[in-house]
């Protein structure tokens, strides 16, 4: 078959590959139709993530076709259409008994695309198939689908359930990427009284206003300083970090007020400063986390009743076998203006271009 391989901080290639084959009595194996690219990819291929070992095949969102199942399966069955989740569930660790799958100590967790090789092929093989894939409802297109494998579970569970968004309150989003854009859709779910989207691309700024932003702001352009003209002084209740740098992590500790939270949904690759001698005071709380996917079931179900504007975030589409086009496009998202790009399934033109 053919995927997308890792070999080193910058180097990467769609080539051939072996193709995967059942290793235990829970693995499934599923034709590729659907894929798309993360930004924990883009952080993969800088050398941010080292337990990524050079030969690993990308990817850990994909949307396919069953086509085989080994003897312990019980859920899913060749010609089944599914969606593959980004977190692997071995569902018997006491973790897994909490729901919190992604820190898997049976041998799951996140390991597609990091630890064992992920979707961006062909074909894949997916471990405990019966906690890690999705029946998907003949009325979810895969394009928009694929969205649900990592980003909205993400910016749902990470972002906002962590972040405890509540009606009236005022949310400040700092990125307006894929993940933002995600955090912006799923906090309305929870009537805030406003949500202020952060970021420096004009067109992320735009996107966050379509998808239901109340203000937008240019990081450069003292954020802080409207989110305390909105809030009298006092700050946002919830600030979400979705870039993953130092500078995006210490304004969401500026701007949060007494009592608020900072959830952090970014992938960091360098320390940040935490600034104990202002927050010490704040009752300020701080969470972290790596998604979890719980909340799968209940967003496919939103999805397929059209509560959820998953498409509006798919600005690129590809052939499959035109990853590293889809690659190039992603990564400089500032010129090309891409949210999300998305791999196989239906083809369409590209709705979105910086002029």
């Amino acid at each position: 078959m053919k995927a997308f391989v890792f070999h080193g901080p910058g180097q990467s290639a769609w080539e051939e590959a072996p193709d995967p084959a059942l290793k235990e009595p829970t693995d499934a194996v599923v034709r590729v139709d659907a894929v798309t690219i993360c930004g924990t990819d883009l952080h993969i291929l800088k050398g941010d993530v080292p337990e990524v070992q050079p030969g690993t095949i990308l990817g850990h969102e994909a949307v396919g076709e069953i086509v085989e199942v080994g003897s312990d399966v019980r859920t899913v069955r060749p010609g089944d259409r599914v969606l593959v989740s980004c977190i692997s569930s071995c569902g018997r660790c006491s973790y897994c008994r909490e729901g919190m799958y992604g820190q898997c100590r049976g041998g799951g967790g996140w390991i597609l695309g990091h630890l064992i090789d992920g979707t961006q092929a062909e074909y894949v093989r997916v471990p405990f198939a019966d906690l890690s894939v999705h029946a998907l409802p003949t009325t979810v297109d895969g394009r928009d689908a694929v969205l649900l494998a990592d980003i909205f579970p993400t910016s749902y569970e990470v972002g906002v359930l962590n972040g405890r968004v509540r009606p009236g309150d005022t949310v400040a989003v700092v990125g307006a990427g894929p993940i933002g854009l995600a955090a912006i859709t799923t906090a309305r779910l929870f009537s805030p009284e406003r949500i202020v989207a952060v970021d420096l691309a004009p067109a992320r700024l735009e996107a966050a206003k379509r998808l239901g932003a109340d203000a937008v702001v240019d990081a450069r352009e003292a954020p802080e300083q409207l989110i305390a003209d909105l809030t009298d002084g006092l700050g946002a209740d919830v600030v979400m970090e979705a870039v993953g740098t130092p500078e995006t992590f210490e304004l969401c500790t500026r701007m949060v007020r007494p009592g608020g939270r900072v959830a952090n949904i970014g992938v960091h690759g360098k320390p940040a400063t935490l600034h104990l001698e202002d927050l010490w005071i704040k009752n300020v709380t701080i969470t972290t986390g790596l998604v979890d996917t719980h909340s799968t079931p209940t967003l496919l179900r939103m999805a397929a009743a059209g509560r959820l504007p998953t498409g509006q975030l798919v600005t690129h589409t590809f052939p499959l076998d035109h990853m590293e086009q889809a690659y190039d496009v992603f990564a400089h998202a500032g010129d090309t203006g891409a949210l999300k790009v998305v791999l196989g399934g239906e083809q369409h033109e590209v709705a979105v271009r910086v002029t």
